[in-house]
C-alpha cells in the first residue's frame, strides 16, 4: 500500500469508528465532563488530528465514577483515535474491552483497522494474528488475505505462507483463471527460504506455464540438470529445450548444440541451429568466430555425406532386428522437414523394439511431434515417458512447453 493509501485508509476508518461512538451516544446520558472532551476529540478525529483526540479521550477517562455507559463511549472514542494513529496496541485494548457489544460488522471493520495498524508499522507476526482473526470472525475480502499472506512471508512464516499461496493458485487454476505472477514468484522465495525443493518445482513450472519468460526458463532448466540423478545423456534433449524457449542464448550452447545433434545423427537438426545461431548473431562473430565457420562447414559436409547414403541406410533400418536406428533416421527426417514420414519412421522404430533405453525413446518422439506442430500428440506421448533419471522430469518440461506453445 502506499502513503496516500495508507493515510486515506486511515483517515475513513477513524472517521466510520466516531460516527458509530457518536450514533452509540444518542440517547445516552453524558455527564458534561464526559461529554465535551469526547466532543472535542470527535472534531479532532474529523480534522485528522489523531493524537490530539486521544489527548482529549484521557481527559475524559480521568474523569472520576464513570458510568458503563461513559466508560464504554470513551473506549469508542479512544479506538477511533488510536485507530487514525495508527496506535494499534491502544486500540488493541479498546477493541478487546468493547468487542463483546459490537455488531459483526463493526467488529471485522474495526479487526482490519487493527491489523493494517500494525502491518504499516512493520510489526507483521502482530498483523498476521489478526489478519488470521479477521477471517476467523467471518471476514472475507481478497484484498486481506493477500496482506495476511505478505505478513506471514515477512514474519518468517514461509511455511504458513506456502500453504495459503498454494491454496490460492490451485484456486485459482480450478476455477480456469490464471494465477498472478507475484503471488507464483513469493510461493517460489517462500520455498527457497525453507529449502523446500518440490514447492521451488511447482511455483517456477507455474511461472513457465503462464509466464514463460527467458530467465524463467533458465532457472528451471539450471535447477533440473543439477538434480543429483540428472544423466549426462539428456544434454541434447535439455539444449533442444533451451533453443526451444528461447532461452539459450551463448554460442558457447549453440556449438555444444550442434555437435550433439551430429554425433546422435541428427544432421539437419545440427544445420537449423548453427543457421539460427549465426542468424541471431550469436555464432560468427568474436574470438571465436573462425571456430564457429569450421563448426558449419563440418556440419554441411556431413549433411551432404549422409544425404548420399540416405537410402542405403533407410533399408539397413529396416532390416534391422531393433527399432535404434528406425528413431535415429526418423528424427533427422523431421529436422528435414520430412515431418510426416519422420514421425512414422521413428513409430515403426518403437514398434520394432529392442531399444536401447524404450523411455528415450518416448521422449524424442514427443519431441518429433512437437517440431512437427501435432501439439495435442505430442502432449499424449510425453506423459507416457517414465523414469528416475531425469527423463520423466524432462518430458513433464518438455510437455509444459507443448501447452504453452499450443496455447500461443
Amino acid at each position: 500500500m502506499n502513503t496516500e493509501m495508507n493515510a486515506r485508509m486511515k483517515r475513513l476508518v477513524a472517521a466510520a469508528l466516531a460516527a458509530m461512538v457518536v450514533g452509540t451516544a444518542h440517547g445516552q446520558a453524558l455527564r458534561p465532563e464526559v461529554g465535551k472532551p469526547l466532543q472535542a476529540a470527535e472534531s479532532l478525529i474529523k480534522s485528522g488530528k489523531y493524537r490530539e483526540a486521544l489527548v482529549k479521550v484521557r481527559e475524559a477517562d480521568a474523569v472520576g465514577g464513570k458510568s458503563g455507559a461513559e466508560t464504554t463511549m470513551v473506549e469508542r472514542m479512544r479506538l477511533a483515535a488510536a485507530s487514525g494513529a495508527g496506535d494499534a496496541d491502544t486500540a488493541t485494548r479498546s477493541f478487546e474491552a468493547l468487542s463483546g457489544g459490537m455488531s459483526g460488522a463493526e467488529k471485522l471493520r474495526t479487526i482490519e483497522s487493527i491489523a493494517g495498524s500494525y502491518y504499516r508499522a512493520k510489526e507483521y507476526a502482530k498483523a498476521q494474528q489478526w489478519y488470521a482473526r479477521y477471517f476467523k470472525e467471518g471476514g472475507t475480502s481478497s484484498a486481506n488475505r493477500t496482506l495476511m499472506i505478505q505478513t506471514q512471508y515477512l514474519s518468517g512464516d514461509f511455511a504458513g505462507a506456502s500453504k495459503e499461496l498454494m491454496a490460492e493458485i490451485q484456486g485459482a487454476e480450478r476455477n480456469g483463471a490464471v494465477p498472478a505472477e507475484d503471488r507464483i514468484n513469493l510461493l517460489m522465495n517462500a520455498a527457497v527460504r525453507q529449502k523446500d525443493v518440490n514447492g521451488e518445482a511447482f511455483a517456477l513450472e507455474r511461472l513457465v506455464t503462464y509466464y514463460p519468460k527467458k530467465e524463467y526458463w533458465v532457472t528451471l532448466l539450471s535447477r533440473l540438470q543439477r538434480k543429483p540423478n540428472f544423466s549426462d545423456r539428456l544434454a541434447l534433449d535439455t539444449y533442444r529445450l533451451s533453443l526451444a524457449t528461447g532461452s539459450m542464448s551463448s554460442a558457447a550452447d549453440y556449438s555444444e548444440l550442434a555437435q550433439l545433434a551430429l554425433q546422435a545423427g541428427s544432421g539437419a537438426e545440427a544445420r537449423q541451429v548453427i543457421d539460427k545461431g549465426f542468424a541471431a548473431g550469436v555464432l560468427g562473430t568474436g574470438p571465436e568466430a573462425g571456430r564457429h565457420k569450421r563448426l558449419r562447414d563440418l556440419v554441411i559436409k556431413r549433411v551432404d555425406e549422409a544425404k548420399k547414403t540416405q537410402a542405403d541406410d533407410e533399408k539397413a533400418a529396416l532390416a534391422a532386428k531393433d527399432g535404434n536406428d528406425l528413431l535415429t533416421i526418423g528424427m533427422n527426417q523431421v529436422y528435414e522437414g520430412q515431418k510426416a514420414k519422420g514421425l512414422q519412421t521413428m513409430q515403426q522404430g518403437i514398434a520394432k523394439g529392442g531399444l536401447k533405453r524404450a523411455e528415450d525413446a518416448k521422449l524424442h518422439l514427443g519431441i518429433a511431434q512437437l517440431v512437427a506442430g501435432e501439439n495435442a500428440k505430442a502432449q499424449a506421448t510425453l506423459k507416457t515417458v517414465s523414469g528416475t533419471d531425469g527423463t520423466a522430469d524432462l518430458a513433464r518440461l518438455w510437455s509444459l512447453y507443448a501447452r504453452r506453445a499450443k496455447a500461443g
